[in-house]
Formats: structure tokens, sequence, C-alpha cells
């Protein structure tokens, strides 16, 4: 294990090597086995460049030695900051084949989170697209990180050769934390543990050689990686790649490849719903559309398989490993209300109160999470670990659950996301399920805001749907669906849009400090 990386106590590795979750198959070993069962299958297109599995795995080999002949060998670090384009696929393959290691940063990162990640990692390389803005960036980042050799515009390639063998028990890439507060804290995943968190996703999935995935998030995120990437390459299917989510790019290239799974958050799988109605594109090859990042709220839920005219997924996960999906027989009452199944047998799940003791079946706590796919620690950052772990491996997610009899995970907010209003604790998403069905609210997110006498007020903030609603109509709406009146918003602030997060999600840090 990788200097700063906290590995599985043995006997956990004993048993997830014995139970076959863990296999003797580096990441880049697994292309290479598809290569050989389906080497003339289409593996990715991107705009009118497509590859076969044997052209991208050999894409990969020619990546790996083109790395090497720069200098960059096994164990070095190489921040990735791509859009979703082919040479993002084959250059992180090619790291992977090679021993080098990604740090996945994402397309909206700037001086302060780069200069940070290279600082941290000690990166050799940093892969950025060809265009001014990121010269620029990159050009400010290098001046203070003399150890940063190269700034990759392109990506390198040259004959391919005979290179050692990663250990798939060995740190493969680093990952960042889906934290909103800070610096992002560095996931450490290995290849014999991510590999199979694809592998179990695509069996959770049902996913096969006909599985056309479009991934229109950004793909340096978990979720696209796994969900999309890997998932895709162990099924042997097809992955399409797109810029961005917009129906404009999207629902061409859903019709035009006849793709049949997505990955949606709730603010775009909304933009899809409404373009939907009025658009011309043929979307009947989609059999399912995931909708995860945050939580989808009831009432936008029940909308979804209508519009869209394809079985809803809903899903859950995070950096740190643990993730879950509805499966396909799972009947559309659950479908609607949690937001799936851990993908692993072999996943375990606590719910627990601020003394870290089990709650009663049902009902609400924080989710603690351990399996052959989470992780025992961040990298070089024992404060955080202390904090983030307890003595015995479990991940404290942050999340409050609670877990329906089938054991359905049901998401009710995250342990910061709560307003504590003169001493009455209100789950956020709890007030903004019911702001959604207003008639005149489109998207809702409720913060706190600082109140003297007490505490914190909640504040709505509402992107309208026309006419914005007033206070007094969302307080009398909310009473009428039998909220305590503690519950209901103090304040309201009317928006044009919401602060994002770089992968799509609301920023809830960014509205309180403009409200508060």
């Amino acid at each position: 294990m990788l200097d700063g990386c906290v590995p599985w106590p043995e006997e956990f590795a004993e048993r997830y090597r014995a139970a076959g979750y863990w296999k003797d198959e580096t990441l880049g070993e697994m292309l290479r086995a598809r290569a050989r069962e389906r080497g003339e299958r289409p593996a990715l297109v991107v705009g009118q460049e497509r590859y076969t599995y044997a052209e991208l795995d050999a894409r990969a080999d020619r990546v790996a030695a083109g790395l090497l002949a720069l200098g960059i060998g096994p164990g070095d670090r190489v921040v990735v900051q791509l859009p979703n384009t082919a040479g993002f696929v084959a250059l992180i393959f090619g790291l992977f084949r090679l021993g080098a290691l990604p740090v996945f940063a994402l397309p909206a990162h700037r001086s302060s989170e780069i200069g940070y990640f290279c600082a941290f990692t000690g990166a050799a390389a940093y892969a950025i697209p060809d265009e001014p803005e990121y010269r620029a960036l990159a050009e400010e980042v290098r001046a203070g990180l003399p150890a940063l050799k190269h700034v990759l515009t392109t990506i390198p390639e040259a004959e391919p050769v005979e290179l050692p063998r990663p250990d798939p028990a060995d740190v493969a890439l680093f990952l960042l934390s889906g934290g909103t507060t800070g610096v992002p804290k560095l996931v450490p995943r290995t290849h014999q543990e991510w590999a199979y968190s694809g592998r179990a996703v695509a069996e959770a999935c049902d996913y096969d050689a006909s599985t056309v995935h479009l991934v229109s998030l950004p793909l340096g995120h978990n979720w696209p990686l796994t969900h999309g990437l890997l998932a895709t390459v162990h099924a042997g299917g097809t992955l399409v790649l797109a810029s961005g989510p917009s129906p404009d790019e999207t629902f061409p290239l859903v019709e035009r490849e006849g793709v049949t799974e997505t990955g949606l958050v709730p603010g775009v799988a909304l933009l899809w719903m409404e373009a939907a109605e009025w658009g011309e594109h043929d979307l009947s090859s989609l059999r399912r559309v995931t909708i995860g990042g945050s939580k989808l709220s009831d009432e936008l839920a029940t909308r979804v398989e209508p519009a869209l005219g394809c079985r809803l997924q809903q899903a859950f996960g995070m950096a740190e490993g643990l993730c879950g999906f509805h499966r396909p027989a799972d009947p559309p009452e659950v479908v609607l209300v949690s937001q799936g199944l851990p993908v692993s047998p072999a996943d375990e799940l606590r719910v627990v109160d601020e003394d870290d003791r089990d709650v009663p079946p049902g009902e609400i706590g924080q989710l603690l999470a351990r399996g052959p796919y989470t992780i025992r620690g961040y990298y070089r950052s024992p404060e955080h670990n202390a904090q983030s772990f307890t003595s015995d491996g479990f991940y404290r997610t942050g999340d409050l659950v609670r877990l329906l009899p089938t054991g359905h995970v049901v998401f009710e907010g995250r342990v910061k996301d709560q307003i504590n209003r003169g001493g009455d604790k209100i789950a956020a998403e709890e007030v903004e399920n019911h702001l959604l069905a207003h008639p005149k609210v489109r998207q809702v997110a409720l913060v706190g805001v600082p109140d003297e006498v007490l505490g914190e007020r909640g504040c709505a903030c509402v992107v309208p749907r026309g006419e914005p609603p007033t206070l007094a109509e969302l307080a009398a709406f909310l009473r009428e669906r039998g909220l305590a009146a503690f519950k209901v918003p103090d304040r309201l602030w009317i928006m044009a849009e919401f602060p994002l997060t770089p992968l799509g999600k609301v920023s809830k840090k960014a509205l309180t400090a403009m409200v508060g």
C-alpha cells in the first residue's frame, strides 16, 4: 500500500479475495480482457471518433509507452483535468497500465484546487485541454511547483514496450472527496477494489454487451467513472461521451447511438423532462435513466417515467466507495421513495445516533459503511481519518438515512444539512420535498440563516415556475400538507438559478452565503 494510505486489515483482505470480490487483475488488464473477448465490438464513441475494444486497448498501450518516454513512470502522479474526450479514456488506461496514478480533477477547478492537488501529491505531470484558459492556468500552477515537470496538452503516444505489471493491491488512482467545504480530500482507490466496484455496479444493473451508456456529466467524478466507464467496460458494452448534459447535445446522441442507459443529477433530469415534451428526437432506445448525485424528490420521481418513456432508477454513492442502485425487479413504490440497495452483498451498513448507537429499525440516523470497495482512510490525512472513520473501520458518510424493511436506503439529508431552530431540528430535504409539490415552485433549497434569538431560521430559496410564490402562500401550502409549524420557512428568496458545485449539485454553501 502506498505510503500515506490506510490499508484494509489482512483478515478483511483475505475475506474479500476468498469471496471473489477482489481478483488478481489490474484496471489495465480489465480492458485487455475485453479486447480479447470482444475485440471488434464498439467500445467508445465521442463525436465522430469511434473505437473498438481492440483499438482502445492498443491506444492505451501506445499512451503508456508515450508517457514512459517522457520520463513518467510507475508510481508517478498525473493530475488529469480533461473534458469528456477519447483522450481522457486512453490516458487513464495508459496510466493504469504503466502503474502511474491519475489524480482526477474536474473541469471547473482552478488554481487553488489544482495547485493543491499537484503539490500535495507531488505530481510529475498535469493533463489539460489545449485551450488558452487552461494553458494560462497551468502556467500559473507550474510557476510555484518545480517538481511539476510536464504539462500535457496532447496525449503522448509511442510504439508499445514491455512494462512491469502493477500489483492489483496497489493504489491505482486518486479521487476527490465529495465534500463542498474546504479543499477536497484525496481518496486512494486500488486496482482490485475499484475494479470490483465497477463489476458490482454492472451486475446490479444487469449490464451486458447490448448496453450503450451515455455519460454527459464530468467523467472525472466517481459516479460517471464507475456507473459509466467501468461498468460498461466490464460488460463489454459501448460508452458514449457527451461534453455536457444539455438536451440539445444529448438527445441527438441518444437517437443516433441507440443509448440504453444514462446517469443524471435531478436538475438535469428536470431539463430533460421538460425538453422531451417538445423535442423531436427519438428517445425510445432508453431503457432506464439513473438519477443520483443528490436526492430526487418523491414529487419529481413520479414524473420521470411518463416524461421520458423509460424506467427510473435511483442511485447513491460516494468517492470513498459505497454505492447503491435499484434493481430491475424492484417495485415502483420502492423506486419512487428510496435511493437503492448497496451493490455488494459484502457491504455493511449501520444507522446510528450521535453517540454511535444503532437506532431502531426504520428510524433516521447517520449512515456508516464498510465493505470491499469502501476505503479505510484518506490519503495523508490522519486528523480527518480520526474523525471520518470508526475504530473498527466504518466510514462516516455524513448522510442521514433510514432503511426500509427491504434494506433499501432512504436519504433524509446530510448531518450538516440540518437547521436547528431554537432546539427544533429540521431536515431540509423533508421541507424541500413538500415545497416541490407547489405549482409555482420549479426548484427549491432550504438553508439555515443565523438568528440572534433562535440560533437559526429557515430560508427557502426558490427558482419559480412562472409567477413567483409568496412566503404566505408557501406557508399555507405546507400547513395544508400537515407539516409542523416550526418547519415552515421563515424567509423566502426568489432566484433565477441556483449556484452549483462542479458536479452540478446545488451548492448550499454558496446559497447560505448569499442569503445569510
